[in-house]
């Protein structure tokens, strides 16, 4: 393994919006910060960014290489790099890149979100971000008044259908392999005006780079022009394993919605020093959710840093004199004030 001498206040894993806000932050508290981040935004196939007061239909490439650029006019460093796995030590943590490099830091924020585990449906993946949806909050205005299909694969199915009318009054709802609805979502479905379509779905059907409709394994299409689906939203969480930071599964009924990583409301799990934001801990964030986030993580690690601090200078006085403690004293001092004059110079 590569070692390397480096350490930083905090080490940020992920370089999305959450972990470029905490990392913004943590460097206006003139703390030292390193960003590694994998490059691969779980966000990347869509075309814009929604629901961002200020940032709205921005394309998610651009909001990054802005908060990017922001960071990195502060001084803060981002590396690209896959983390592999964090350690504890005695002092802090050591975190280990696939190429066996390693540097330290007192603190870890942990960004690195979630990924889309998409149903086994021909044409379902590629269409993934663009006509194929989840969220009518971030796509939802974009396909309004469209020929909507939800594909029924867990219980929130119906709900599914029910929250999308709000958008477009053609939704179709395909039972796929669900079991059959009860009589009172019936009744909730047909008072919509959503048609309920039986048999298990095969495949999407594609033209001219387009979604046209939705074809059962009888061969019958029904045109659509969007498709919604749940996704099983499973966190990116792998580097906490060697913590001891496992993922809580999101249970709705008795369907697994998705995995997260339990922390309280700022961010920090059960590890001492080690804060969660976005995705990786909250899988129904959306992106500005997930930058305010980042930012509340950041202010609790500046603090933790800040008692830290402190414990340690009230120690240092503490310690009875002795003259190797006067002489790296007074090393201290005069080297920072050498160091003050050579930036006046």
């Amino acid at each position: 393994m590569s070692e390397t001498n480096q350490r930083y206040d905090v080490v940020v894993i992920g370089g999305g919006a959450a972990g470029l806000s905490g990392a913004l932050a943590l460097f206006r508290a003139r703390r030292s910060v390193l960003v590694i981040d994998s490059g691969s935004p779980r966000n990347a196939p869509a075309s814009h960014v929604h629901n961002y007061l200020g940032r709205e239909g921005t394309p998610p490439s651009e909001l990054l290489a802005a908060g990017r650029a922001e960071v990195l006019g502060y001084g803060a460093g981002i590396e690209r790099g896959e983390v592999v796995t964090a350690e504890k030590l005695a002092d802090g943590f050591r975190v280990v890149r696939e190429d066996g490099s390693a540097v330290e830091a007192r603190r870890l924020l942990v960004t690195t979100g979630l990924v889309d585990e998409l149903p086994a449906v021909e044409g379902l993946a590629a269409r993934w971000g663009r006509e194929v949806l989840h969220c009518p909050y971030c796509h939802g205005w974009e396909v309004r008044d469209q020929a909507v299909g939800i594909l029924a694969v867990s219980p929130m199915a119906v709900h599914q259908a029910l929250l999308w009318r709000q958008w477009s009054d053609d939704v179709v709802l395909f039972r796929h392999e669900q079991p059959d609805f009860g009589d009172e979502e019936y009744e909730q479905l047909a008072a919509r005006g959503i048609a309920v379509v039986d048999g298990e779905v095969a495949a999407l059907e594609v033209g001219d780079d387009r979604l046209t409709g939705v074809r059962l394994a009888g061969g019958t299409v029904i045109p659509r022009r969007a498709v919604v689906v749940q996704p099983r939203f499973t966190a990116r969480s792998a580097v906490l394993d060697g913590l001891g930071l496992v993922p809580t599964e999101l249970v709705v009924g008795d369907h697994v919605v998705g995995s997260y990583i339990a922390a309280d409301p700022s961010g920090a799990t059960d590890v001492p020093g080690v804060w969660v934001a976005g995705n990786v801990a909250n899988l129904m964030e959306q992106v500005v959710g997930a930058a305010a986030a980042g930012l509340k993580a950041a202010s609790m690690i500046n603090m933790d840093l800040v008692t830290d601090d402190t414990n340690r200078a009230v120690a240092a006085r503490r310690t009875p004199f002795s003259a190797e403690a006067e002489r790296q004293v007074t090393e201290r001092v005069l080297g920072d004030r050498r160091h003050g004059l050579q930036e006046t110079r």
